[in-house]
């Protein structure tokens, strides 16, 4: 005889409740790797069908939509304010920097820096032989998307990230 599990919201809160507190934070950096893991298939059919550029428009789409989301709910779910320290303490949150393998913030009342000092997708596309991503457009969008939605008065500025030159040190800033 087969069991059957009726499960809802309340049973996988519980669920997640039961796990070693140690393994929480395990379990959400595995679902992190997979949603990247998602956004890099999808992007390498495209690439494979359309090329780098169609496959970079339509990421860039909807990492800018992803971000205005991710604002969104990261800053109910924090309840702070909108100043830059807030929407920083949310992005360092959201599933764009969390698993960022090295990165580096500087935060300040009215100036924040993020430096991506190593990068997973990069490195993976590089030992896969396709080369370096030119994620600009992409994580540019998203970020501006991000600050948007939390603040309209934030500004964003890419300094660096592929396709630009950078040192070996550092993929984004």
């Amino acid at each position: 005889m087969k069991k059957i599990i009726k499960n809802g919201r309340r049973d996988d809160v519980r669920l997640l409740e039961s796990l070693p507190k140690g393994k929480i934070p395990e379990l959400i950096f595995m679902h992190l790797r997979d949603l990247w893991a998602v956004d890099g298939l999808y992007f390498l059919g495209i690439e494979e069908k359309w090329g780098t550029d169609a496959a970079t428009e339509i990421d860039k789409n909807v990492w800018a939509v992803m971000g205005k989301i991710e604002a969104r709910h990261l800053k109910k779910f924090l309840g702070n304010g909108d100043d830059l320290p807030s929407m920083m303490e949310a992005l360092r949150l959201s599933c764009w920097a969390l698993d960022i393998e090295e990165k580096e913030y500087e935060i300040g009342k009215n100036e924040a820096i993020v430096r991506n000092t190593k990068c997973r997708v990069q490195n993976t596309r590089i030992k896969k032989g396709l080369g370096e991503f030119p994620c600009k457009k992409v994580r540019w969008e998203f970020l501006k998307a991000f600050a948007k939605e939390f603040n309209p008065e934030i500004r964003v500025e890419c300094i660096i990230c592929p396709p630009d030159e950078h040192p070996e040190n550092l993929w984004c800033e």
